[in-house]
């Protein structure tokens, strides 16, 4: 086997990473004829541009975290993964099609979905899902154009860094995101919110938030907002007793904020702690969030039988992204993955990513994550356990028969192009202006580039 042919299905991090970890590792692997093995992989996308979750799941306002795209970028650029953008596997192709005409397949789909909050009044108007904010707000193209945002008081439900991002977003004054990517509509929705305060609500204490350092510490500097914490949400807390330097500094944070005090901001984000949620209250629409008030042991925490009231006009849960079936791939239903040991799934059939190990860890992870895969995939191919493709030609070309609309990187290029233009040309100069409508990025992305190079 001079040449492994694997597809790849979802182009964010996770996929990228497998690529380019594949690559590399079958530069150095040994076929059965001891030739090193080559790998011919083409990265299926159901959106018209890469990178997923980086594109359309961090905020705006985060161009560090956004500074992996470079690196994704270098790794797409160098020509060894085939990009096909704007292809739905299970709609457009079937898994089973894919494994006719290749090696092995990957699955790197991630987990995009909120995670469902078990409570009453959980589904009244007025109560979303935090993945779809973060959808609207990085501009997903299919998500609607407009927000609700008439709300002055809202309630943001977690603790980890996208009820954080979440919360940012909806306290920010949105002159301040006029420099970022963020797209005109979502510029324009957020001119025009209502909010004043953001009230944000985690069922532990100070010292168990799931958000990073970095993450806690731009909320301090973001401008017109004061921070309220509340005393008693520290009473138990032994600052000395912090296990780690992370840990310490974001103590130190909270404790900077609570000296600090109120400077009379017309905006306010407010840190609950000890609040688990049990009821969404409404009768035809949100009108308050009731919480158990909790207390540390042991094991966790536990409900003090204390209730309260918190009057908002809107809930967002941010408890938890959720992975999506696959159509004629397994899944788990329980935990919103695909069900496998250490990357694999059945013969020729790999995962990685979320939708291999859940919603958690960061982009770290996510690599360390492909080169357990990937390690198992090079182990099948020197083992001579896979199945060779049964039918030749370029998937191309099968795509083109059905009328897909599959986009390329040289297709990217161009719409990534647009878009820094458009920034470029705007009167506050602009990083980009993302275009929205999944029709207008295919058009400018097959425009641009040669189909099929």
């Amino acid at each position: 086997m001079n040449h492994l042919r694997v597809a790849i299905v979802g182009a964010g991090p996770a996929g990228i990473y497998a690529g380019n970890i594949l690559t590399n590792a079958l530069r150095q692997a040994q076929g059965p004829v001891a030739e090193p093995v080559g790998a011919r992989i083409d990265l299926f996308e159901s959106l018209p541009a890469p990178y997923g979750l980086i594109r359309y799941g961090v905020a705006p306002d985060h161009p560090r975290i956004k500074g992996i795209v470079t690196s994704l970028h270098e790794m797409l650029d160098a020509g060894t993964t085939r990009f096909i953008g704007n292809v739905e596997v299970g709609r457009d192709i079937a898994i089973d099609e894919l494994h006719e005409r290749y090696d092995a397949v990957i699955l790197a789909t991630g987990a995009i979905r909120d995670a469902e909050l078990d409570i009453p009044g959980i589904h009244l108007p007025g109560s979303y899902g935090a993945a779809d904010f973060v959808a609207w707000y990085d501009g997903h193209p299919d998500v609607p154009r407009e927000w609700p945002l008439d709300a002055s008081a809202v309630a943001v439900i977690g603790n980890g860094n996208v009820a954080l991002d979440v919360a940012r977003v909806l306290a920010k004054h949105a002159v301040d995101l006029r420099p970022t990517e963020i797209p005109d509509n979502v510029l324009a929705g957020l001119e025009a919110s209502a909010v004043t305060d953001v009230h944000v609500f985690g069922r532990r204490g100070p010292a168990d938030v799931k958000f990073t350092p970095i993450e806690l510490r731009e909320l301090g500097e973001v401008r017109d907002v004061d921070i309220v914490l509340a005393d008693e949400d520290f009473e138990t807390l032994d600052a000395a007793a912090a296990t780690n330097n992370q840990l310490k500094v974001m103590l130190r944070t909270f404790q900077s904020w609570r000296d600090r005090g109120p400077s009379g901001a017309s905006r306010r984000l407010h840190l609950h702690f000890w609040h688990a949620p049990v009821e969404v209250v409404g009768t035809e629409r949100v009108e308050a969030v009731r919480f158990e008030r909790t207390t540390p042991t042991e094991s966790g925490v536990v409900g003090t039988g204390e209730y309260r009231e918190i009057p908002v006009q809107q809930v967002y849960r941010a408890v938890g992204y959720f992975g999506s079936p696959i159509v004629d791939a397994p899944f788990d239903d329980v935990r919103g993955v695909i069900p496998n040991v250490e990357g694999r799934v059945s013969t020729g059939l790999y995962a990685t990513g979320w939708i291999k190990r859940g919603p958690v860890g960061l982009i770290g992870h996510t690599k360390s994550d492909a080169m357990e895969t990937i390690a198992h995939l090079v182990a099948d191919v020197e083992h001579g356990v896979l199945t060779a493709p049964t039918v030749d030609g370029d998937v191309l070309d099968l795509l083109a028969e059905r009328d897909v609309a599959y986009t390329t990187w040289d297709g990217w290029l161009a719409l990534d192009a647009h878009e820094r233009a458009l920034g470029a040309a705007h009167e506050h100069t602009r990083e980009r202006v993302k275009v929205v409508p999944r029709d207008e990025q295919v058009e400018l992305s097959r425009s641009g580039s040669l189909l099929g190079s």
